[in-house]
């Protein structure tokens, strides 16, 4: 299974997160292809709201920038992990930047499934989501609960499916690395 970690800790303060995904990646990578993707690393542009994707340039972002390859990645993934330390309550800016900037890879327009409106695929083959966060001192159970909902959504969204959620700090890369294995 390919698998793809986007690590969307944008804090130097947070090493042990890095540390952790490293640890993380080494244990999957025994059985699976990993690519772990520090996103701070790249050249990420916000998301405009232009629809340029939709409209001038179908399936493509108007901005030239590293999102390029994150798309091919993200596409040939059958796993694909958001992971965040939480700050202030929320995943980091920088791994909402990224998630927005996924429009393209979806069509403008809509179905109805479930009474729920959802855009159409583009692809034949989304990866499945999951996430992994990592608390900050004030997380409560409410928070973790409202990110993964939040998660959840967007795995909708994008036609994939929701099948991993965990907090990091309750858990050792190696029990984690299992548990995606059985997903």
């Amino acid at each position: 299974m390919l698998i793809t970690i986007l690590n969307g800790n944008d804090s130097s303060r947070e090493k042990g997160f890095d540390d952790y995904l490293r640890r993380l990646a080494k244990e999957l990578d025994q059985f699976h292809q990993v690519d772990c993707i520090h996103l701070q690393t790249m050249d990420i542009k916000d998301c405009m709201g232009c629809f340029g994707c939709w409209q001038k340039t179908p399936g493509k972002c108007l901005h030239r920038d590293d999102m390029e390859l994150l798309y091919i990645k993200y596409v040939r993934s059958e796993l694909v992990l958001f992971a965040s330390p939480i700050i202030m309550g929320f995943p980091s800016a920088l791994l909402k930047r990224s998630h927005d900037r996924l429009i393209p890879l979806v069509h403008p327009y809509v179905d109805i499934a479930n009474n729920d409106f959802h855009h159409m695929a583009r692809y034949k083959r989304y990866p499945n989501m999951g996430l992994l966060l990592a608390k900050e001192a004030d997380t409560d159970q409410e928070d973790i609960q409202i990110i993964t909902s939040i998660y959840k959504r967007i795995a909708l969204s994008f036609n994939s499916t929701f099948v991993y959620s965990a907090v990091i700090d309750d858990k050792t890369p190696e029990v984690i690395a299992y548990e995606i294995g059985r997903c």
